[in-house]
């Protein structure tokens, strides 16, 4: 085996070479790098081969747990640990829960896993079940679920930052007409206003903005990309999303028929 070039990638470098290396190839190619001068050995991670990722998801587990909380990642991470199936798996992301309908008790899993080319860790789950308490759950396949996006420019959700139609960029604390890092410069919440009654005082230099707004998505008392936001933790379910968004349009509708005199739907 020899390497034919080596390039640097996303976390690290790949080595590309002319078969698939063992093993006993592995380790050499690890044990140069640590030899290396000016390298701490400790942050040199095993040598792998290169790796895809399969996305699978875990359906007939209860979304409410037993004490009442709702099922949480750390929670199946945790099962994972102890069910023979997951022996040989590693999780690529955190795993996501949502609810199977909106009324429903039961949760969907998903999570994705870090595979071989040819999907042979995914294939040796798929539709295997497992039993976790009184429950048998099942690992299905399924798609890439890369969730509901949130534009970095107006900070709503539904579209990507790329395809945004604002003519400019919003600030997700006060959804003014600036970034985020402009704010203190020039929001209105921290100049003087002798005018206001009370009269309002200037922040002082140097100080962040001390003032608090409401979520332009959810009205919460909290910044727009706040992962307490309700729009934030359901942003894998897009069936939630979608009538988040029928109902936003149903109360501009209604606005702008209040405005010109009309009823309310």
């Amino acid at each position: 085996m020899r390497s034919e070039f080596i390039r640097p990638c996303s976390g690290g470098i790949a080595i590309i070479t002319n078969e698939v290396p063992n093993p006993s190839d592995l380790s050499i190619i690890g044990n140069y790098f640590k030899s290396v001068e000016g390298i701490n050995s400790n942050d040199i991670p095993s040598p792998r081969l290169l790796q895809s990722k399969s996305y699978l998801k875990i359906t007939g587990l209860p979304y409410l747990r037993n004490d009442g909380n709702k099922i949480t990642s750390d929670n199946v991470t945790d099962f994972m640990k102890h069910i023979d199936l997951f022996e040989n798996v590693s999780l690529a992301t955190k795993p996501r829960i949502i609810k199977a309908s909106p009324k429903s008790d039961m949760a969907i899993i998903w999570f994705d896993i870090w595979d071989t080319q040819n999907g042979s860790k995914a294939k040796l789950l798929i539709n295997h079940s497992f039993n976790l308490g009184r429950y048998i759950a099942t690992v299905r396949a399924t798609n890439m679920n890369p969730g509901v996006p949130q534009c970095h420019n107006c900070w709503k959700w539904g579209h990507t930052t790329f395809s945004c139609r604002a003519h400019g960029s919003r600030c997700q604390k006060c959804s003014g007409p600036h970034k985020l890092e402009h704010h203190r410069e020039l929001a209105w919440c921290c100049k003087a206003n002798p005018k206001s009654n009370p009269p309002q005082l200037e922040t002082a230099q140097g100080m962040p903005c001390p003032h608090s707004f409401k979520c332009i998505n959810c009205k919460g008392e909290h910044m727009a990309d706040n992962s307490k936001c309700p729009f934030w933790r359901n942003r894998f379910n897009r069936d939630w999303h979608s009538k988040k968004a029928q109902e936003a349009r149903k109360s501009k509708a209604n606005s702008v028929r209040l405005a010109v005199g009309g009823k309310k739907l």
